[in-house]
């Protein structure tokens, strides 16, 4: 099996992985480098930009590829370098270093408007049915832009420059992380009020992925600790349909289900220190309710200790994106690593004879054409 998305692998790819897509990897090789691919859903059409050391497309065009005609539709034109392109039936949104474009997705397509955001080297942003999310023009912030009216709203979630950023499937809550790493917070979109706070860890890290499961209960993250977490999501009010557990047969009465109580991972941690008042705060913070190893694949020669500049899509001698999530369903998860010895890995959730959620990984495959 070859990388997700596109057959061919360089090394700035940054693919926006859709595991339920049935699209044919084999049929369409470039035989060139592509830097970013976003797919419409199970759709033909692709949105993409060249990158790496032989780009097949310019590194400032998106190219509008349809795979069933074999050919390219439209293309887009900036003035800078392309960081990330999101797309939908009716929208195509293009983030920049320092701005976002939002265009109606027509033939040719519609200019609607033009953000400008702080720097934004990852390329982050988020599109939904009724909303878009993207970092604001203050290291931090994030600004939720209403489709329908274009309000803008702004969130004030970090006070470092944000690292990760997601919007759930149903589009009501929006996480975020920043450079620290070390705190994963929830938001709803719907008055941008902060409605949870989940605590990866005590040490910074670089997050690698947010991914929100296909229900938008389960929020999965990875880090450059090698390790894959998975937390419950605050509900932020709204009803939902129902949870993995709740949906699984239990194997003991007592066992608490996925949309039970939001702290049910610090008691797990922590137990009655979570309590005692005077203690640090990381005793009482939300941990996540399970977690697993995945492999990162680093170069020990490249990649000793901090100072070393972790990948960044985009950036000229940058290496792929590791750790990358996505959520095959609401009870399996794969993470895509990276280097020389490129693999995904599946990981299954389910319920153990201790009435507890665990994470256990089921399999993993060589990409890069390997077996």
């Amino acid at each position: 099996m070859r990388a997700p998305g596109l057959s061919r692998y360089d090394d700035q790819a940054n693919w926006s992985y859709l595991p339920s897509c049935k699209f044919d990897i084999d049929a369409t090789d470039f035989n060139a480098g592509i830097g970013v691919a976003e797919m419409l859903g199970r759709a033909n059409y692709i949105a993409i930009v060249g990158g790496g050391r032989q780009p097949k497309f310019p590194e400032n065009k998106v190219i509008l590829w349809d795979d069933a005609k074999k050919k390219a539709i439209f293309t887009l034109e900036f003035h800078s370098q392309v960081l990330r392109v999101r797309l939908s039936k009716s929208r195509i949104v293009v983030a920049l270093q320092n701005s976002v474009h939002l265009y109606a997705f027509s033939s040719p397509p519609e200019k609607l408007s033009i953000f400008e955001t702080a720097d934004n080297p990852k390329g982050l942003c988020c599109l939904g049915s009724k909303i878009i999310a993207f970092p604001g023009r203050t290291p931090g912030q994030v600004q939720i832009v209403e489709i329908g009216n274009g309000n803008v709203s702004i969130i004030p979630s970090h006070s470092t420059p944000l690292r990760a950023l997601e919007l759930s499937p149903d589009g009501e809550i929006v996480a975020t992380a920043s450079e620290t790493g070390t705190l994963i917070r929830i938001f709803s979109t719907a008055n941008c009020t902060r409605i949870g706070e989940l605590r990866r860890g005590v040490d910074p890290a670089f997050i690698y992925s947010i991914a929100i499961s296909p229900n938008s209960t389960l929020l999965a993250v990875t880090s450059d600790k090698s390790t894959l977490h998975i937390f419950d999501l605050p509900s932020s009010g709204r009803s939902r349909n129902g949870s993995m557990i709740s949906n699984r047969p239990h194997r003991n009465s007592n066992s608490s289900s996925a949309t039970g109580s939001a702290d049910e991972g610090n008691k797990q941690k922590w137990g009655i220190l979570g309590k005692i008042p005077l203690l640090p705060r990381v005793f009482s913070d939300v941990y996540s309710f399970t977690s697993a190893h995945f492999e990162t694949d680093d170069d020990p020669q490249t990649d000793l200790g901090k100072s070393v500049a972790m990948p960044i899509p985009g950036i000229l001698g940058g290496k792929p994106r590791k750790g990358v999530i996505g959520w095959k369903d609401d009870y399996t998860i794969l993470v895509i690593g990276a280097g020389r010895d490129g693999r995904w890995e599946k990981f299954i959730l389910g319920e153990g004879e201790d009435g507890r959620r665990h994470l256990v990984r089921n399999g993993w495959k060589r990409y890069l054409g390997r077996n």
